[in-house]
């Protein structure tokens, strides 16, 4: 079985995403300890709320450098996606810097509010362990302000007036932009195709 640390970042719904993590296969715990998290088989980094805030956490926790070293697959998600991003322009905030790019704020227009909140097609860019067996064009649950332009770490987008990235991917690091752990089958499906990383 699997040992899942969920890095305890402050957030809400982290019991939800640990019950899911469990229902995958995987036996997981959250902490704030350097040590756990380095030892871990894999590592999840959740995220709700304000980049500057959760940044903040993670300092003040002694986390940043541990997170930006990890070798083993790591997955961040929502925030936690955008937090391995260089920066974000909410703020700004210097993020963990794993993922080359910017993190930028969602524009609104009539029918397209910000959040993007609700469930939204995920559209494949290229293949990957990550996303086998979702089959073609997935929904899946989003809830973000901000998101990051497609680039060549996008495993997968979702259209919010422009492509978004939705999946990304730079070696052992991985990052959905939406809940897994409120996908349904979708994001069951990428939780143990993450956990056999």
């Amino acid at each position: 079985m699997k040992e899942v640390v969920i890095v305890d970042s402050g957030g809400a719904n982290l019991g939800s995403l640990e019950y899911a993590l469990q229902r995958a296969g995987a036996k997981a715990r959250m902490t704030r300890e350097a040590s756990e998290i380095g030892s871990a088989s894999h590592v999840v980094l959740p995220g709700v709320g304000a980049a500057a805030n959760a940044m903040q956490r993670l300092r003040s926790a002694g986390l940043t450098t541990t997170l930006a070293l990890l070798t083993q697959p790591v997955l961040g998600i929502c925030l936690g996606m955008q937090l391995l991003f260089r920066d974000s322009e909410e703020g700004p905030t210097e993020c963990l810097g794993v993922l080359p790019d910017t993190v930028r704020r969602i524009h609104g227009a009539p029918g397209r509010p910000v959040p993007h909140m609700g469930w939204n097609q995920v559209k494949s860019n290229r293949d990957d362990p990550l996303l086998e067996g979702l089959g073609r064009e997935p929904y899946a649950y989003f809830v973000h302000s901000y998101a990051a332009c497609v680039s060549d770490v996008t495993l997968a987008h979702t259209d919010y007036g422009k492509p978004l990235s939705a999946v990304v991917r730079h070696g052992n690091f991985c990052g959905t932009q939406f809940h897994p752990e409120r996908s349904g089958t979708t994001g069951a499906r990428v939780l143990e195709n993450f956990l056999r990383l």
